[in-house]
């Protein structure tokens, strides 16, 4: 009988021994299939922007494809919450901008149920951060921001302005500065920045806020016209286009834009994540890419950028509360 259980246990030990390191062999084979970034707006907006190249940068270093796939709705939220929900096995991940720490308390505000929970996602690294800009179509009445405010508060809700939706980042920084300046502008929600700036661009609707990737090349090319920005001094890409605090208007906001990935995700995959990450923000294709869309990297990894998320957390639950429900 010891005889038998001798056996038995010697038989045994090296099966547990396998099934132990199961796990951690499939770590270190991550990734073996493709990727899938998901961006929570539609093409042409700033989390697409920067996405697209930091994904092909990525899959150079993962030695697999990073796919962007575009889930726009609700602000963002749509895409966020999918992601959220997402097997935490890093082949969905998720480019966020700042709307993502805003959504759920927005969702309180409003006594609906979150699409999801900021600890339902943990961040990887965040890659720009940018102040947003006050544009309008060239064409327009206003060259300075005097004059379009001024036309503002002569003609309360005359005056229109695109977002990517609710309590999103074109949306918040215009109810900043119409709180600031006790004026009144209408706002028309879209599915994204994409949308928004075509918009703007139709005539839809007469001004915006958004990061200056978004609408670079259409100020070069002379079809829309910055008049200030939510930043702190110039920016290098709009030197001659003045700051709210160089004008006396004390707002400011940032679009920042960071990767994610369900929070139970293996920490040998996000450790692999990360240094994909750092490849991608000194990759000079991706560097090049963002300097021509007007923006650049500002790069943070994973722990300061969890320790970033969770001030700006603070801040912008604090700014939602003061905004109140909004139309």
């Amino acid at each position: 009988m010891n005889a038998r259980r001798t056996v038995l246990k010697a038989l045994s030990m090296p099966l547990l021994a396998g099934m132990m390191t199961m796990p951690a062999l499939a770590q270190e084979d991550y990734p073996s299939r493709p990727v899938t970034m998901v961006v929570p707006f539609p093409p042409g907006g700033v989390a697409d922007t920067v996405g697209r190249p930091v994904a092909e940068a990525m899959g150079r270093y993962l030695k697999q494809p990073v796919i962007v796939e575009n889930k726009s709705g609700a602000g963002g939220g749509i895409g966020m919450g999918q992601v959220a929900k997402a097997k935490a096995d890093g082949y969905t991940l998720l480019m966020a901008l700042s709307s993502f720490v805003v959504l759920p308390e927005a969702d309180k505000l409003l006594k609906r149920t979150p699409m999801y929970q900021l600890d339902q996602l943990k961040p990887i690294a965040r890659f720009t951060a940018d102040p947003t800009v006050l544009v309008v179509r060239a064409e327009s009445p206003w060259k300075t921001y005097a004059e379009f405010i001024a036309y503002v508060k002569s003609n309360p809700a005359k005056v229109s302005f695109g977002s990517s939706g609710n309590y999103g980042t074109m949306h918040v920084p215009m109810e900043q500065l119409k709180a600031a300046t006790s004026s009144y502008m209408l706002h028309v929600p879209y599915t994204g920045a994409g949308p928004a700036v075509f918009a703007l661009l139709a005539g839809q609707v007469d001004a915006l806020s958004t990061g200056p990737a978004s609408v670079l090349q259409q100020i070069k090319s002379g079809k829309l016209r910055a008049l200030a920005h939510w930043g702190d001094g110039r920016l290098a890409v709009m030197p001659d286009v003045p700051s709210f605090k160089e004008l006396g208007v004390p707002v400011v906001y940032s679009q920042w834009a960071g990767m994610f990935a369900p929070a139970a995700t293996p920490a040998a995959v996000v450790e692999k994540l990360r240094q994909a990450a750092r490849f991608a923000a000194q990759d000079p294709r991706a560097v090049q890419a963002l300097t021509a869309a007007g923006t650049s990297f500002q790069f943070q990894d994973a722990p300061d950028f969890e320790r970033f998320v969770q001030t700006d957390a603070r801040a912008m639950t604090s700014l939602v509360q003061r905004i109140g429900k909004v139309d």
